[in-house]
């Protein structure tokens, strides 16, 4: 189940998500649903078309189950997503 703990080991296609701040002013403000993810982007589905918004400069509020809110520095999503969920995921220690 995804959680504010652990939401950068799952995938964000799907959820919903508002752009908070991001170096170019344009980007601040979209919001809708998260239907694709590369390695440097999102690309968001907003009443007026897909966005394709950079994750690096950009500070993400995803929206979650039961209304719960997570903000997260785009700096810590560049990578593939499929890195990034196995690269979380990975144990550590003995």
């Amino acid at each position: 189940m995804i959680a504010p703990r652990n939401i950068l080991r799952h995938e964000f296609i799907g959820l919903d998500v508002l752009v908070v701040e991001a170096a170019n002013p344009l980007h601040r403000g979209i919001s809708g649903r998260v239907i694709d993810e590369t390695r440097n982007t999102l690309v968001i589905r907003t009443q007026c078309g897909d966005r394709r918004v950079p994750k690096p400069s950009t500070r993400f509020r995803f929206s979650l189950d039961k209304g719960v809110l997570v903000e997260v520095d785009g700096s810590a999503l560049v990578m593939a997503p499929e890195k990034r969920i196995t690269q979380h995921t990975k144990k550590r220690g003995p």
